[in-house]
């Protein structure tokens, strides 16, 4: 991947420490990257460094990253520590399912400052870093409820579709510095945190919606990320990729047409 003299790239993944998070941590490790995980949970922070017992390659750092006196110094902790930052994936998220007459201000600002502000203040900490090494990728993680809405999501789905813009916006501002941003737009993962919300009505209805019929990965959503993040990628700037087992796709495919409940013609 790097002439042998060459020092290994650097990742910084915010939301490392579970989840979709610490699955793209894993891929970039096992892609020869040294790695950063950011996390606002000390506690889950300093268990999961154990369990990688990578002492060397992997750097934690406990940060809020909807704080900016926060982000910039961990940003400056990652570049003392590994003098470089090549890819910078803004995973670190929060969601509130409430519907728009019950969702507070507070449900509000909290969604949108870790959500939303967070990307566009690590991304903002990283960029000088970046162009001190010639370039880089950064990767949003955004969400399938930032492309199409959905109910008790008026906090979490307008984040997303914002970090969708904010994308484009990295894109055509720091593409000339060699610095590519995109974004994922996972459709339902199998987390911790899905498994704890989502009842067994909500997986089955997401399982007659979804063509795939399952929920994906948080590997298959870091395949994703490293993708973009890679050489083989070099071309795709301000693009917004739907790794939802073609969720996004299916618009009203009713489940019944699909398993072809009804068959005929019609005339109208």
């Amino acid at each position: 991947m790097n002439p042998s003299n060459a020092p290994s790239p650097v990742a910084l993944v915010t939301g490392g420490a579970r989840g979709i998070g610490l699955a793209c941590g894993r891929w970039f490790l096992a892609h020869g990257y040294r790695v950063a995980l950011l996390d606002v949970d000390a506690v889950t922070l300093a268990a999961t460094e154990a369990s990688l017992a990578e002492a060397q390659r992997v750097f934690t750092v406990h940060a809020d990253v909807s704080q900016p006196d926060q982000v910039e110094a961990a940003v400056a902790a990652v570049d003392a520590r590994f003098g470089r930052i090549d890819a910078l994936v803004n995973n670190a998220g929060v969601a509130v399912f409430k519907r728009i007459e019950e969702t507070t201000w507070a449900d509000w600002r909290h969604v949108m400052g870790t959500n939303l502000d967070g990307a566009f203040l690590c991304t903002q900490a990283c960029a000088p870093v970046m162009k001190r090494g010639g370039g880089g990728a950064v990767v949003n993680i955004a969400s399938i409820s930032g492309l199409r809405a959905s109910t008790m999501r008026v906090a979490y789905g307008t984040s997303k579709g914002a970090i969708i813009h904010l994308t484009k916006q990295q894109a055509i501002e720091l593409g000339n510095a060699g610095i590519r941003a995109n974004c994922i737009a996972p459709g339902p993962v199998d987390t911790e945190m899905a498994k704890l919300v989502h009842t067994v009505a909500i997986r089955s209805d997401y399982h007659d919606t979804i063509p795939l019929n399952r929920y994906g990965t948080p590997e298959e959503i870091a395949q994703g990320v490293g993708f973009l993040c890679s050489p083989q990628a070099s071309y795709i700037n301000g693009q917004t990729l739907a790794v939802d087992g073609g969720f996004d796709a299916s618009g009203v495919g009713l489940p019944t047409l699909r398993r072809g409940g009804l068959g005929g013609t019609a005339e109208h």
